[in-house]
């Protein structure tokens, strides 16, 4: 009578269960060590049987060996693809957590020592160099019609 590898079942599912899990870490990174953990349960599982079996595969059926090698190979493509996933999302956190301690540092710095960060607003325009009376005097025609001319006939008209 041939019996089954101790992991035959039990790897099979972990490598399905860490797979999914690393599949749906790609778009949450907060899970993506979790099929990590799985997948190396699963790989360990997976290698204990198919020892034991090299060790007497004759009291052993051949498609539960088949079973425990699909698993690992399923717990082997988890563990990389959750890796990828993970290296993924700590240098996402390095790197921006970078950009944003440096913001909250420049602004904990400027609230120090506000003079070394005085701006003149007076002088930010987009009149850089010209002075008022060269600037243009903004009118609004509409079809040749000069609108302001319009406005002040009304009103005169009114005050009549």
């Amino acid at each position: 009578m041939h019996n089954k590898l101790p992991a035959d079942p039990t790897a099979m599912i972990l490598g399905i269960i860490a797979l999914v899990i690393s599949f749906a870490g790609c778009c949450c990174g907060i899970f993506a060590f979790i099929p990590i953990i799985i997948s190396i349960i699963g790989l360990v599982m997976a290698n204990k049987s198919l020892r034991i079996y090299q060790i007497n595969p004759s009291i052993y059926e051949p498609q539960s060996k088949s079973n425990v090698s699909t698993a690992k190979v399923l717990n082997i493509i988890a563990l990389v693809v959750s890796s990828l996933v993970t290296l993924f999302y700590i240098a996402y956190f390095i790197i921006y957590g970078a950009l944003i301690s440096t913001a909250i540092l420049e602004g904990i710095e400027m609230q120090n020592n506000p003079d070394d960060f005085n701006y003149e607003w007076e002088n930010d325009s987009i009149y850089k160099d010209t002075d008022a009376s060269e600037r243009e005097e903004d009118s609004m025609r509409v079809d040749s019609i000069n609108m302001e001319e319009l406005i002040k006939i009304e009103i005169d008209s009114l005050n009549n």
